[in-house]
């Protein structure tokens, strides 16, 4: 019999890695494992995750929000910001652009600066940008409604909604926020009796929001009994302009007045009201949309909320846009595309508790 004897390394098949990456990586979990431990404290207990049940998200697999007249493909609306600054126009520009190609909605900062002029305008003209398939608010504050109330100049609300191709007005109420400003407006009659002159008089889609501190109960009972589209938290743990308007303030003046700007409302407490306030209204319930916004940093944050929110509602976001929304457009994208992502992950695998 004879034996072919052969060279080992020539009878054994060369062994293809295909994952180039795993030394790498292994090294990378030995070095990191002691930072990477989540101790029970830290753990999010808002969400039951459950891995078992889903694949990965697809891409732009997040249902349609039918909300505002409209459909959103996220649940994202970008709360009121800026306007009339040197930076308003790109920061608004990107931020429409943002809400095309992610299909979000938005609503203007404080529109006061064009009421009468045109000359900002190029700063809050941003249907061209956005489409005509989102839904887009002009913004005034509570003080500018009541004097165009006195002084019947109603029409400049159509002028204002015309020219800026807006769906209609957000109306700010900022009471606080009015008293603490140096220059300040005096508010002369309760916000409640401005809202209901003002819908009776002008025909056009109202959405009434606070400016960081949120409402409470009475207020949330009220506003819900109204013909309005929707109510914007607008809570604490965002931006709070009662008390930006305080550090602008004379130093004797903030220290007469620093606690009163830590008074408000949070966006999960403010939720729990509403919820309370649909049940006990029932049939006397009369507006049924909400943006949820206040102190939500996140996705989760945002997730978490408009599930536990009883009403047909989004979520708004404000500062964490306007960081992103300053430089480059690309910068915002990234940031959008994470968050949109996000949730897509979290629908996929989380329910809320």
């Amino acid at each position: 019999m004879t034996f072919i004897h052969r060279n080992l390394s020539e009878q054994r098949p060369t062994i293809q890695h295909d994952d180039p990456t795993a030394s790498e990586r292994k090294r990378d979990h030995i070095e990191l494992a002691f930072q990477s431990q989540v101790r029970t404290g830290e753990l999010d207990t808002r969400f039951y995750y459950e891995p078992l049940l889903a694949a990965h998200p697809k891409e732009g697999g997040l249902p349609k929000i039918p909300i505002l007249g409209y459909e959103l493909h996220a649940p994202i609306w970008v709360s009121s910001m800026t306007g009339g600054t040197e930076l308003a126009k790109t920061i608004n520009e990107n931020l429409a652009r943002a809400c095309k190609e992610f299909g979000m909605g938005m609503g203007l900062g404080s529109c006061r600066s064009i009421l009468r002029t045109n000359e900002r305008l190029e700063d809050f003209a941003i249907r061209s940008f956005m489409g005509d398939d989102l839904p887009l608010y002009a913004n005034l504050g509570i003080a500018q409604v009541e004097q165009l109330l006195q002084n019947n100049e109603l029409y400049l609300v159509y002028d204002l909604l015309d020219k800026l191709q807006a769906d209609g007005l957000i109306i700010h109420i900022n009471p606080m926020q009015e008293w603490l400003q140096p220059e300040g407006d005096v508010i002369a009659q309760p916000p409640i009796q401005t809202i209901l002159d003002f819908m009776e008089r002008v025909d056009v889609k109202v959405i009434v929001k606070e400016v960081g501190q949120g409402m409470g109960y009475e207020s949330l009972k009220t506003l819900f009994q109204l013909p309005i589209e929707a109510v914007d938290f607008a809570a604490s743990g965002g931006t709070n302009f009662a008390k930006l308007e305080l550090l602008r303030s004379h130093p004797s003046k903030q220290l007469i007045y620093e606690q009163i700007a830590h008074i408000g409302h949070s966006a999960e407490e403010m939720v729990h009201l509403s919820n309370r306030v649909k049940a006990e209204l029932g049939n006397k319930l009369r507006c049924k949309q909400v943006i949820i916004s206040g102190g939500i940093s996140n996705f989760l944050d945002g997730y978490y909320l408009i599930n536990k929110l009883e009403f047909d509602c989004i979520y708004g976001q404000a500062s964490a846009f306007l960081r992103h929304a300053r430089g480059t457009y690309e910068d915002l994208q990234a940031y959008v595309a994470a968050q949109v992502r996000g949730l897509e992950l979290a629908n996929a695998f989380l329910s809320v508790k």
